[in-house]
């Protein structure tokens, strides 16, 4: 009888396509170690909560206030019924629980809500699944394409900072790309590619950047940007949708030097334990409202978190809470602090919506 053969490792993969071809963009690293279908961090290790903790885990409060904006929304489209309310990257389910119980009451909502998961992950599902027993019949599904068209609300809390990125460092004069090779003891380093100019193509490459101009001396390009805001803009220009996103990132600047690595809550080298730990960078804000003012969407942002969670009520809500809760009344404090104030999540996370044309703003912005 023969032996099974051993699954060969996403180190190992990466490494075999290094030393074939050369070294690779940053971007090809972060792909294959954070979604590889069969071995990537996100669809082995659901590491919310150890790995990093995310505002809707932080504090009921987040959730229930996405959830006031969601039903403000439907109202101001009419109140259409059906209508698709959607998550894209639900972590454990915590923000769509959070924003059910808080529209509980709105007349009709839940009626016409078709609740909606874009997860992926095996493993996330079955968390997801055990803590949205309250919803009847949410559906699952691997991406936007598959929720029939109509009326939509999208929603997505840190998404937008999983995208790979490729970073451009000006170097002797001239700007170069970083990528991933590997040294002589056979670990993954980072290094530098020769000048590039504008007008570069490969193959295997996308054209670089048009760099002309730029002041400071690293730059981060989310090279997957711009077609990801392209499907969101195809559902959207459908006509009656929103789509809402909060993360991390400057409001106005690129990003520079922001790649970093997540295990157990504590930032380390984002080229050790491939498959094993969060890569993430920041958010280029300015270039997702370029690229959807660019497709014809309104654009309502970016405002800080924590203003945006203020204008729907966030500490009037957090105020009832300690009033019904005195026990737990430094916890929820606490928890809202963190998401809320402006030394803390409330001014380095924004909040920015993408809106069908024609629509009045939306509310929070």
């Amino acid at each position: 009888m023969t032996k099974p053969t051993q699954e060969i490792s996403l180190t190992e993969r990466l490494k075999a396509m290094i030393q074939a071809d050369g070294p690779i963009p940053i971007s090809v690293f972060m792909q294959i170690a954070l979604f590889d279908r069969k071995q990537g961090y996100y669809a082995t290790r659901p590491g919310l909560g150890t790995d990093f903790t995310t505002a809707p885990e932080i504090s009921q409060v987040f959730g229930e206030m996405v959830g006031i904006w969601a039903a403000h929304e439907w109202q101001q489209l009419g109140c259409p019924s059906p209508f698709y309310l959607v998550e894209m990257g639900p972590g454990r389910g915590i923000m769509m629980s959070d924003i059910w119980r808080a529209t509980s009451k709105v007349a009709g909502f839940h009626d016409a809500a078709r609740p909606y998961l874009i997860e992926p992950s095996p493993a996330l599902r079955k968390i997801q699944a055990q803590n949205l027993t309250q919803i009847d019949t949410p559906i699952w599904v691997d991406s936007l394409q598959e929720i029939p068209i109509g009326p939509t609300l999208l929603l997505a809390n840190e998404v937008l900072d999983c995208l790979p990125i490729r970073q451009y460092i000006r170097h002797d004069g001239a700007w170069c790309e970083r990528k991933v090779g590997i040294d002589q003891t056979g670990a993954f380093q980072l290094g530098i590619s020769g000048p590039i100019a504008k007008e570069h193509t490969s193959s295997s490459d996308i054209a670089h950047p048009d760099l002309t101009g730029v002041i400071q001396d690293v730059v981060e390009i989310s090279t997957a940007l711009d077609a990801f805001i392209d499907t969101i803009a195809e559902r959207l220009k459908q006509g009656h949708s929103r789509a809402l996103f909060i993360d991390y990132g400057p409001a106005n600047a690129t990003p520079a030097d922001t790649l970093r690595a997540y295990s157990n809550g504590d930032q380390i080298d984002p080229l050790t334990q491939i498959g094993e730990v969060d890569l993430t960078a920041d958010v280029d804000f300015s270039k997702v409202k370029q690229f959807a003012v660019s497709k014809g969407l309104n654009v309502s942002g970016p405002t800080p978190q924590g203003w945006f969670l203020n204008a729907l009520g966030g500490v009037e809500r957090v105020n009832a809470l300690i009033d019904q809760n005195p026990q737990k009344a430094d916890e929820i404090a606490q928890g809202a602090m963190r998401i809320m104030a402006p030394d803390q999540m409330g001014e380095r996370f924004q909040a920015i919506c993408l809106s069908s044309p024609k629509l009045p703003a939306p509310i929070g912005f």
